[in-house]
């Protein structure tokens, strides 16, 4: 049986400025460019309880929260914090896949050195990081495979462990709200719960078939996920060159105001996670799979680098005309940004994320 850990940094750009600058902590604070059009990167936990998050505009995020203090991004300063945390990753495992600057999956099975135990494996690495990057703090999570691994980091953050055992991991599914599992989003876990399903328990308790059904390909995901089942390896590679969003849906498209109506939850998706590496882009791409499987793709460079939901959804919905999908079903859709830069326009330093 594998042994996966998932490490993720908590509120890391954040994290960052607080550790440099200690009259920060205990304040509402968030790394934005200022500007007009940016938007938070991270935010600190007490920021969080105003409703600031990362990918929500800056005015918006000023608006909920008056007193919030503004850093501006030092991506160095990130990616050197980052370094550390990342050579400590390679202490134990040569299978490390680096999902962002501070989160990343473990494959301890047969580690380097140390423990054999991966409970244990994490804990010295939380150890080592907050000792080698002056007071950092990360999550873990410990499991036996991705899924479970990423869920438990999330469970008790921040500076939290959490460990899934195999004899634990169908009480713990059970009884989750399906928003939370691996790859159901608020538009999917909305339908479910209109079907009626709400927790892991009820997502079991439905066939494949039915799944199907309703979901297409992705309900095999989910009859999967319900089980504690995912096969994905720990992949070191690391050739992320773009950041994106796609949905396939149960039932084609047979609209453009369909199509477009699905355009704002996948910018918002992408925007997300450009905003969680600190990242803009210059090329907007979508992507359209028709009901015969042909599938085209229609892309945009931009004079100015878009990070937001509502830049990325403007272009997207530009791009998405008549012209490219006619009278066809569209059977999935997806919204990318590619030549990655920080939001002043910079070209990212590669790698962007390092390993040691």
């Amino acid at each position: 049986m594998r042994k996966i850990v998932h490490v993720d940094a908590d509120a890391f750009f954040a994290s960052v400025e607080l550790r440099d600058n200690p009259s920060l902590r205990g304040k509402a604070v968030a790394v934005a460019y200022h500007g007009p059009r940016s938007v938070v990167t991270t935010a600190t936990y007490e920021a969080r309880q105003y409703g600031v998050r990362s990918a929500l505009p800056l005015r918006t995020a000023l608006a909920r929260c008056p007193h919030l203090i503004v850093i501006e991004p030092r991506m160095d300063a990130y990616r050197e914090a980052s370094r550390l945390i990342h050579g400590v990753f390679t202490e134990f495992t040569d299978l490390i896949e680096p999902l962002s600057l501070d989160e990343a999956y473990l494959d301890v099975t047969r580690p380097k050195r140390g423990p054999g135990s991966a409970t244990r494996i994490a804990q010295e690495i939380r150890r080592l990081v907050r000792e080698r990057t002056g007071g950092l703090t990360v999550s873990a999570g410990v499991s036996f495979n991705k899924m479970l691994a990423k869920l438990g980091s999330g469970m008790n953050k921040p500076d939290g462990l959490t460990v899934i055992l195999p004899q634990d991991a169908d009480a713990l599914i059970a009884r989750l709200p399906v928003g939370e599992f691996y790859g159901i989003g608020p538009v999917t876990a909305a339908k479910l719960e209109r079907l009626g399903i709400r927790t892991g328990a009820d997502l079991r308790a439905r066939s494949l078939t039915e799944l199907t059904a309703a979901f297409g390909r992705h309900g095999a995901h989910m009859y999967a996920i319900a089980r504690g089942i995912d096969d994905r390896p720990v992949d070191p590679s690391d050739d992320r060159k773009s950041v994106g969003t796609e949905d396939t849906y149960d039932t084609d498209l047979r609209t453009l105001a369909d199509m477009h109506a699905k355009l704002p939850g996948l910018s918002e998706r992408t925007a997300r996670r450009l905003a969680r590496h600190g990242l803009a882009g210059r090329v907007v791409t979508v992507k359209v799979k028709f009901s015969n499987f042909e599938v085209i793709s229609r892309q945009q460079s931009l004079p100015v680098p878009v990070q937001t939901a509502e830049e990325i959804g403007r272009v997207a919905r530009r791009l998405l005309g008549a012209d490219l999908v006619g009278t066809r079903a569209v059977r999935l859709l997806g919204v990318t940004v590619s030549h990655l830069v920080d939001p002043q326009g910079r070209d990212v330093v590669p790698p962007l994320f390092p390993l040691v």
